[in-house]
């Protein structure tokens, strides 16, 4: 039986009210932490370079902040929204000092942030209420990008400076220009979610496909379909957040059985091999925490936040950094291929 996602916004008065649910097919028998460590790897498959971090590793940032929803790291600070009192809050990425950001928008599963040329910081946020990209100037200002939408859910950024974005109920991928204006390039999709880029490729979280899958497509081929797309790694539950890591990993928030589950795959490796499975994936946390894990970013140094669909706490925990050097080793090998 397909497993789909379907999702509705529930909105009160307080932020301690407010939060935006996500309701999932009936979970999986639980899989044991040592059943995943212990996974044999194949031949075709990278060695785990990391045991999973569990519970008891994870701090709590103290934010100021009941149920957010959401979560974007950018220059120290956390970017996050909460459904119940329509608010965007910045958090400081170590003390957890809170401010108010812009008040207005509705439910942003999803943030995108980045600086502008005036020092500050530009926010473009899928309005999943709204049916709406906003753009969220630092002032504040917000302005209307890309209205009449069809549930936007995930954001990336393209190399071109467009936005790709997820319509969980359209079933599609758009990309959204800056000025407004947008087109399909995947159509025919199940409950997509989380969605990253990755030069021309394009990763997204197929949800409500009977393959269960991250899948990708390359941008200079699109539209594509849900025939057309190629899997990147299948097998996963309710998968939500999906993050390009610093380190050129491919970072993506699941389901085993109740729990949240962070995991990573090398997107290279998957896309040369026709594909990854559940198998493949190298555990990065195995937390108690409650799926869905709605929010999923990491800072330039490795720090992984994490929070739920349902509570107010935002976690974290520091990633070993030796993965980064594969940043620099691919640089190196494109240099060599000029």
């Amino acid at each position: 039986m397909v497993n789909r996602l379907i999702v509705a916004s529930i909105l009160g008065l307080l932020c301690i009210a407010g939060f935006s649910m996500v309701l999932f097919a009936p979970a999986e028998a639980s899989t044991s932490s040592n059943d995943i460590i212990g996974l044999a790897q194949d031949g075709s498959t990278p060695a785990p370079t990391l045991e999973p971090f569990v519970q008891n590793d994870l701090t709590i940032l103290a934010g100021n902040i009941q149920r957010p929803n959401g979560i974007f790291w950018h220059d120290g600070y956390l970017y996050t929204g909460c459904a119940g009192d329509f608010t965007i809050y910045r958090v400081n990425d170590t003390t957890g000092e809170t401010t108010t950001y812009i008040a207005g928008v509705q439910n942003a599963h999803t943030l995108y942030a980045e600086s502008n040329t005036e020092g500050g910081v530009d926010l473009w946020v899928p309005d999943f209420q709204r049916n709406a990209v906003v753009n969220v100037v630092e002032g504040p200002e917000m302005n209307m990008i890309a209205e009449n939408l069809n549930s936007p859910w995930g954001m990336d950024v393209g190399a071109d400076g467009s936005f790709f974005v997820t319509q969980l109920r359209g079933d599609s991928v758009l990309r959204v220009q800056r000025d407004g204006t947008y087109e399909e390039v995947a159509v025919d999709l199940r409950n997509p979610t989380g969605i990253a880029v990755d030069g021309d490729y394009v990763y997204v979280a197929n949800n409500g496909s009977a393959r269960r899958a991250i899948e990708w497509f390359d941008v200079n081929e699109a539209p594509v379909n849900d025939e057309s797309i190629q899997p990147l790694v299948q097998g996963l539950q309710n998968t939500t957040g999906v993050v390009l890591g610093p380190d050129r990993l491919l970072y993506f928030a699941y389901s085993l059985g109740t729990r949240g589950i962070v995991g990573r795959v090398d997107p290279e490796h998957c896309r040369e091999n026709g594909g990854c499975t559940n198998a493949d994936v190298e555990i990065v946390l195995w937390s108690e925490l409650s799926a869905p894990l709605a929010g999923l970013t990491l800072s330039d140094d490795l720090r992984l936040y994490v929070h739920t669909m349902f509570g107010s706490e935002i976690y974290y925990v520091q990633l070993p950094q030796d993965t980064l050097n594969r940043v620099t080793e691919v640089a190196e090998e494109t240099s060599g291929d000029g």
